[in-house]
């Protein structure tokens, strides 16, 4: 009997190829063609594990049916073993009913493979790949999904070129190594057992319903501004690492972000982009992140490009303007902040609390409808103690490592983004500033509006097109407490509030999943 490989479920086939080479990471090639009975064929790279060892990685698109497999290589081929096979389509488990990501139809939103929209929360845990034990990321990923949040921004290596420490987990200076060469500017000496850790590591991520962002090499600050690889390393081998990211990681819901913290005109940027594409069989997002002076336009017009995704620094100012500006950029592409003044940086009380949920909310409503962004001081780094040594103070939150970081006041508010708009339709939503007086907005007409009083107040909506649908709750984005709900006469109307307090307002036919449970 076939293997089975139920729909959007992680099977894995595994390879042996003897070599003679004394680098198969960067010698040989290997990839795997996927074909269905149906027709469709769907290739994947395999990545190399040690040894003569390949592993392919794979995820049918299909819920029925076979799926023939053959696997290739560029160096001795014949030597493959095994030399082809057979898998057993099946019904998708419930753990990945709704599949993989992908842009929605419109461009500006995430979506599942099922159709469900995919609206991003996401943390910051950029040194967590390098610091971490599975054991603290089962703990930080427990306590990020109880409050929302459902995806984190990964370095997938220490980036920084001129770190050093001793190796290891949860030491003072330490961290792991995925790249011997690295200090010299090069992606070449792959080491392999970084990579079955950081395995571990993803794991246990989705076991919480955390998307993993992967960022491959660094280009701005890095883990402590110690010089970063990411526009030193050739562009080619910036590509291969790309490459080895989407066949290692590729076949479970992932983001991939190309750039991060330059002006995303870096060649290792447009390299690593075209490599994704050419070997991401299901096309799941690929972006840019940028440093704060940026217009965040580059490469716009790519088809391999999805996102931007822009920064507004660390200062604690509200800048949605960037936001807004992102949106207008054409060829249109999903957008979003992915990095607003982390809570508690550059001095005592910055971003702190409240701010980070109106930084949230303003976000989203200026044209962020990808998703909102978070990040806390010392969490970021991966601090391990409150008064481990070593960081620039300018981005340490006093007196905090990553735990005491992790329960910040600021990131339940973010996380109740996620939990105020789960189950909405999301997937259509654009700008509005003509439906509800004085208050930020997202509208898809006649489906959902979205409102944002960040002072309260009485809400006076004024539709004559029918855009905004008859049933509302007002809801308290602090708590996601429903304070009042009705209906609204054909062409809006007045919902009287006396409160001062942040106020979002839901009009949808579909009622807000946290109104249930308020």
């Amino acid at each position: 009997m076939p293997e089975s490989a139920p729909q959007w479920a992680e099977t894995e086939l595994a390879f042996e190829l003897p070599s003679s080479t004394a680098n198969p990471y960067t010698d040989v090639d290997v990839w795997v063609d996927f074909i269905h009975s149906d027709g469709e064929v769907l290739t994947r790279p395999a990545f190399w594990d040690g040894g003569n060892t390949w592993r392919c990685r794979f995820s049918s698109t299909q819920p029925g049916g076979t799926w023939d497999w053959l696997p290739h290589a560029s160096v001795n081929e014949s030597a493959l073993s095994p030399q082809s096979g057979t898998l057993q389509a099946g019904p998708p488990l419930e753990e990945n009913a709704r599949g993989l990501l992908r842009l929605a139809p419109g461009g500006r939103t995430l979506a599942h493979s099922d159709g469900t929209p995919a609206l991003l929360v996401a943390d910051t845990a950029w040194a967590m790949p390098w610091r971490a034990t599975v054991e603290d990321v089962e703990r930080y990923a427990s306590n990020r999904r109880q409050k929302g949040f459902n995806a984190v921004l990964l370095m997938t290596v220490q980036p920084d070129m001129g770190a050093t420490g001793p190796r290891g987990r949860n030491i003072d200076y330490g961290f792991e190594v995925g790249f011997e060469d690295l200090p010299n500017g090069h992606l070449n000496l792959l080491n392999v057992d970084y990579f079955r850790y950081f395995d571990q590591i993803v794991s246990a991520l989705h076991r919480h319903g955390i998307i993993p962002i992967l960022q491959p090499v660094f280009h701005g600050f890095g883990w402590k501004g110690m010089g970063v690889a990411g526009p030193v390393v050739p562009p080619e081998e910036y590509a291969r690492y790309c490459r080895y990211l989407v066949a290692r990681y590729g076949a479970r819901p992932a983001i991939y972000l190309v750039g991060a913290d330059g002006s995303g005109n870096e060649p290792q940027v447009e390299a690593g982009g075209v490599e994704v594409q050419r070997w991401d069989a299901y096309g799941q997002p690929t972006g840019i992140h940028y440093q704060p002076h940026s217009t965040a336009d580059a490469h716009q017009a790519a088809e391999w490009l999805d996102f931007q995704s822009c920064q507004t620094g660390h200062q604690g100012d509200h800048v949605p303007d960037r936001v807004a500006n992102l949106w207008r950029n054409v060829p249109h592409k999903a957008v979003m902040n992915g990095e607003p003044t982390y809570e508690q940086t550059v001095r005592p009380g910055n971003g702190a609390g409240w701010w980070q949920g109106h930084e949230a909310w303003s976000n989203l409503c200026a044209g962020g409808t990808m998703g909102v962004a978070y990040g806390a001081g010392s969490l970021w780094q991966w601090r391990v103690r409150p008064d481990e040594p070593g960081f620039h103070p300018y981005f340490l939150a006093e007196g905090a490592g990553w735990q005491e970081a992790l329960e910040f006041e600021g990131s339940t508010y973010v996380g109740m983004v996620g939990k105020i708009l789960a189950g909405l339709p999301t997937s259509n939503l654009q700008p509005s500033w003509d439906l509800a007086l004085c208050t930020r907005g997202l509208v898809d007409p006649g489906v959902l509006f979205i409102g944002y009083a960040e002072h309260g107040g009485r809400w006076d909506v004024r539709d004559t097109k029918g855009h905004v649908p008859s049933p509302y709750w007002v809801i308290d984005p602090k708590t996601g407490a429903v304070v009042t709900a009705g209906h609204f006469e054909p062409g809006g109307g007045e919902i009287l509030d006396d409160s001062t307090d942040p106020r979002v307002l839901i009009c949808c036919d579909t009622p807000p999943r946290i109104a249930a449970t308020s």
